[in-house]
């Protein structure tokens, strides 16, 4: 019998990135993971009309900097920056943080059709809409 490897485990560091970057000690660790994932599910909830593709967290010394790949940036920015400040806002309020201690950090992925997570999330989107699924698959291959 084979023996079974986690996708993301073997690839870290190598092909694949980390999501969070940062060390804790034991007493702080759980806190800490519960935390980044308050942030994505926060995040993902409500930017889910921006194509948000990836969200990396880095906590250096009582800070967070938080990353976010979009395909559209000026959804997640707003006019002038309002919708950014309000979502830092929102941010600091949840991990209980002062606003100057978040910093949102916004990068746009160039190329969408090459990003699994934005075509799934297409794909999904056209099922929800009630496009046949043989169609929205073939959309899919071929922009990419």
């Amino acid at each position: 019998m084979g023996q079974k490897v986690h996708p993301t485990g073997i690839r870290l560091g190598i092909v694949k990135d980390w999501a969070s970057k940062w060390y804790a000690d034991s007493k702080t660790f759980p806190e800490n993971i519960h935390s980044d994932h308050l942030i994505r599910v926060f995040i993902k909830k409500k930017l889910k009309d921006a194509s948000v593709s990836n969200i990396a967290i880095e906590r250096p010394a009582k800070k967070c900097n938080i990353t976010i790949f979009t395909a559209r940036p000026g959804i997640v920015i707003g006019k002038k920056g309002e919708d950014i400040e309000k979502l830092r806002a929102e941010l600091s309020r949840l991990l209980n943080m002062p606003i100057q201690d978040v910093r949102i950090n916004i990068s746009e992925v160039r190329k969408p059709e090459l990003d699994a997570q934005l075509v799934a999330e297409g794909i999904a989107q056209q099922l929800e809409r009630r496009v046949m699924f043989r169609r929205a698959m073939k959309r899919a291959v071929t922009n990419t």
